[in-house]
């Protein structure tokens, strides 16, 4: 698998880790240059440490191409692994009432933040969500620009560990 992952093209490099950090294919282009990779633990860390060592601005462009959770209005036309990551947290089937308390958390978050509330969802429901959103909503900016950024390498790495059990 990773002498596959080696000899990939740059462009097919790129559509296979190019969202890995959402919408941040330049990520992946960077990453593509530090190849080839002795295993799939050694192209994960430099993928991360690309993101870590990036300037703050750069890691704000990515925290703002994340989406609003549980935006009833863009469910469907998400990337898709944004959509299959809220749909497994059964994001998509919330009730009227729950819709817009994410509506009502998600204007707060960004007009208190300057970017979107970021958790990775996976493993979590609807309930733990909301207790998160409404817990670091409290946080102060720096705190929470932190968190975000943390929560960003979660959802990297859950990816990468995603993707390479498919790769396998």
């Amino acid at each position: 698998m990773l002498n596959k992952i080696n000899k990939l093209s740059e462009t097919e490099f790129i559509e296979v880790f190019g969202n890995i950090f959402e919408n941040a294919s330049w990520i992946a282009k960077k990453l593509y240059l530090k190849k080839p990779f002795k295993n799939f633990l050694d192209l994960s860390k430099k993928m991360i440490s690309i993101f870590e060592d990036t300037d703050t601005q750069s890691k704000l462009k990515i925290l703002l191409s994340h989406p609003d959770l549980a935006d009833k209005t863009k469910i469907g036309v998400l990337t898709p692994d944004s959509n299959k990551e809220q749909n497994s947290a059964k994001l998509d089937q919330c009730t009227e009432a729950e819709f817009n308390e994410f509506k009502n958390l998600n204007e707060k978050y960004k007009s208190k933040f300057g970017f979107p509330f970021i958790l990775a969802v996976k493993g979590k429901n609807k309930s733990e969500i909301l207790t998160s959103f409404k817990k670091r909503i409290l946080f102060d900016k720096k705190i929470e620009f932190d968190e975000a950024v943390k929560q960003v390498k979660n959802i990297a790495i859950l990816r990468l560990d995603e993707l390479e059990i498919k790769l396998l």
